[in-house]
């Protein structure tokens, strides 16, 4: 499978204009940095490859990628959570549904030890976070230089909202030239450095991390997070992700020096997540109207 450049549009939010990269665009079951991710699994053969196992939330992204590139490929696929909520159990929907619909078995509990897999095993870290990464995410920083020369622009602040932080780490590798910014949405600041330096040493190659004064938990509904993807949605047209993109937008909006050189905004897919999201928001605070 072959992906197609995803495009760059120009849009304006709260009077800042910036260029946002659609990788949401580039396929309804590999949106965004799955595809960029699991792209070296998808170009080459790996005959010897029987099954698929790795871990993380039950409504991850990444599990329902993988859920489809198991299909795809005629795979086992097996993924461990450390619970699953009683409401998704009798409610399947989002991305569990979608991977139980392509043959996922979830398992409730740990990987007792990655040691003893066989070779026809393949083990895929939380998020997609591995080596193999930069395969694709190498050739997604390649496309932004193409774009850059074809614009005439010769500096990027680049920014996207980080996970585990392998797109940012591994575009910040590949673009030199440009400096790029995310933010810790997992975990904190330390926590993200340390997913730096488990795939690369080096820390000229690590983006700059920016936060908000206030401690954030991951996936707690916020109403400014709310409030700033229905802003985002109602002035750019462009419908962003609940769990990441908000928080980044609120960081890139708190931090003025991003806006002096031109700002490409990187649209990471995640989508299918916005169903359970949504309706979790709507609940909690009825009286902000979408």
């Amino acid at each position: 499978m072959v992906f197609d450049y995803s495009p760059v549009e120009t849009i304006s939010f709260e009077d800042h204009s910036f260029y946002l990269k659609r990788d949401d665009l580039l396929h309804p079951d590999f949106s965004g940095n799955k595809a960029r991710k699991l792209h070296y699994f998808l170009q080459n053969d790996f005959s010897n490859i029987k099954k698929i196992i790795s871990y993380g939330s039950a409504q991850s992204n990444a599990m329902y990628s993988l859920s489809v590139l198991a299909k795809m490929k005629g795979w086992e696929f097996e993924y461990f959570v450390d619970h699953i909520a009683e409401y998704l159990k009798e409610n399947p929907h989002g991305n569990y549904k979608g991977a139980l619909d392509n043959g996922m078995k979830i398992t409730v509990g740990s990987i007792e030890s990655t040691d003893n897999l066989n070779d026809n095993t393949l083990f895929i870290e939380e998020g997609g976070r591995q080596k193999e990464a930069e395969y694709g995410i190498k050739l997604l920083a390649e496309e932004i230089i193409q774009w850059q020369k074809e614009q005439g622009i010769k500096e990027l602040n680049i920014f996207l909202p980080s996970g585990t932080g392998t797109t940012a780490l591994f575009l910040q590798k590949h673009l030199p030239s440009n400096t790029v910014f995310t933010t810790p949405c997992v975990g904190d600041t330390s926590y993200l450095k340390k997913q730096f330096l488990e795939l690369e040493e080096d820390e000229k190659y690590h983006p700059t991390i920016l936060t908000l004064e206030k401690k954030h938990h991951f996936a707690k509904l916020y109403k400014e997070n709310y409030k700033i993807w229905l802003k985002l949605q109602q002035q750019t047209g462009v419908e962003f992700d609940l769990l990441y993109d908000p928080l980044g937008w609120r960081v890139l909006m708190a931090h003025d020096t991003l806006h002096v050189k031109p700002l490409l905004y990187i649209h990471q897919g995640g989508l299918l997540g916005n169903e359970s999201m949504l309706a979790r928001y709507e609940r909690k605070f009825p009286s902000i109207s979408s």
